[in-house]
């Protein structure tokens, strides 16, 4: 009893949501948590390992935690997470003070593998594949930092086969929840005043493919939204060879699904696509954008971006900047090729130099800079509902159904509601206005 942990979190929303839960794994353990990493029993750092600068991050912290030892020697360092799954004992000898180590797939071995590692073993347990018991994760409680928003992992692993990415060694092949496991955690968040759904998977959109009675992922947007207490739904990451038509008409059917959606299509020219092995062309991008503007007229897309992937030319980095001028994105998200250990991109001839990457990146940025303040007039003097989240010293912070960040004076027993606000000024990241109404 008495004992304290700290937990870093990196990379995606997948890896928060699994730090949420880990959180409530450690509560019930009687753990209780702490900002102070110094005074920490137990320091986990949940990793990602989709880029190089995460991996040399995560053995930087290492370093730095390490000192804990000194003042605790019985404190305990563990790593889980993609990084985990992917280096292994190899990441233990280049970081000897991790006590004990897990990936997602078991992440409910947690309580025994501490158990081990306090009685003074090395507690490794990464496993090549889920094991059969990985269910079991779904009855831990979940932790959350956000009262009125939840994630709810909804499908586990990717199928996919792109040349540059580590997910499906790390994550494992897709592995759907059940429709009933899901609808129960909405339901329980519901009741605990939680307004807004957000269903998260490595490919959210290939959801109940490989149920036993195969079900598409539109059936689950809808029977989400008949649950009591729901105001909004929101899905991340799907693929856009996964996103058919019945999921666009969901959305434009459906009105607590947001009229946002984050849809990566990682480069432009059909060429680096191919190399890419994502399975579809510039042309059909296009097509599913043009499909779900029409569907949902004010809809707010964002993507991803790989700048600088091998044997990119001039002319193939053209195409992605036309793709982007042409869908207009309310954000994007770049990063340049890092070439990820056990990937085929790894092994490709004519890898891009950095400042060649350095320098299309800077054009990219500069584009993507004018488009985000074209956009961002739209919403001056316009009406914008709000869920309101936060509460920073009178100023009330909350989203619209686009994704943006609202501030507005108003009193914090709006906290949870849903209001319209009057936007006075936007920028490409903030909007600010004045409370009208509260809506709901």
């Amino acid at each position: 009893m008495g004992k304290k942990f700290f937990i870093k979190t990196f990379g995606c929303q997948m890896n928060f949501n699994d730090s949420e839960r880990i959180k409530g794994m450690l509560r019930g353990m009687g753990y209780e948590p702490t900002d102070n990493w110094e005074e920490a029993d137990l320091i986990l750092l949940n990793t990602c390992t989709i880029r190089e600068k995460p991996d040399q991050k995560v053995l930087s912290h290492i370093g730095e935690y390490r000192k804990v030892k000194e003042r605790n020697p019985q404190a305990l360092i563990a790593v889980s997470g993609c990084l985990a799954q992917r280096a292994g004992w190899e990441l233990v000898q280049k970081a000897p003070s991790i006590d004990l180590m897990f990936s997602s797939f078991n992440m409910h071995h947690l309580p025994e593998l501490i158990n081990q590692a306090q009685a003074g073993y090395k507690a490794i347990a990464i496993l090549d594949a889920p094991p059969q018991d990985e269910d079991r994760i779904w009855e831990f409680p979940t932790e959350r930092d956000n009262p009125y928003c939840a994630y709810v992992t909804v499908i586990k692993g990717c199928d996919k086969n792109c040349t540059y990415c580590v997910v499906p060694r790390t994550r494992g092949k897709e592995r759907s929840r059940t429709l009933g496991s899901i609808l129960e955690e909405v339901r329980r968040l519901a009741d605990d005043g939680v307004r807004e759904i957000h269903l998260l998977g490595q490919n959210v959109t290939a959801w109940g493919k490989d149920l036993d009675r195969p079900m598409p992922f539109s059936e689950l947007l809808y029977r989400v939204s008949e649950i009591d207490g729901v105001e909004r739904i929101r899905f991340t990451t799907g693929h856009p060879t996964d996103l058919s038509d019945d999921i666009v008409e969901a959305m434009a059917d459906i009105p607590q699904v947001c009229n946002a959606l984050h849809l990566p299509f990682q480069a432009g020219s059909d060429r680096i696509l191919r190399l890419m092995d994502r399975g579809y062309t510039k042309e059909f991008y296009l097509e599913r954008i043009h499909r779900l503007k029409e569907a949902v007229p004010d809809i707010a897309l964002s993507t991803d971006i790989i700048v600088g992937f091998p044997t990119e030319t001039d002319e193939d980095f053209e195409h992605t900047l036309d793709v982007v001028r042409q869908v207009e994105f309310e954000q994007i998200f770049s990063f340049k090729f890092s070439p990820r250990p056990g990937t085929p991109a790894l092994q490709m001839e004519d890898q891009i130099p950095d400042e060649v990457k350095t320098q299309r990146m800077s054009r990219l940025l500069n584009l993507q800079k004018s488009i985000m303040s074209k956009l961002s007039a739209r919403y001056e003097n316009s009406l914008q509902e709000v869920l309101v989240e936060e509460d920073k010293g009178g100023k009330l912070i909350g989203r619209t159904t686009t994704n943006k960040w609202v501030s507005f004076e108003g009193d914090r027993g709006l906290l949870g509601k849903i209001v319209r606000v009057r936007i006075s000024k936007a920028s490409p990241f903030n909007l600010e206005g004045e409370l009208m109404e509260v809506v709901r």
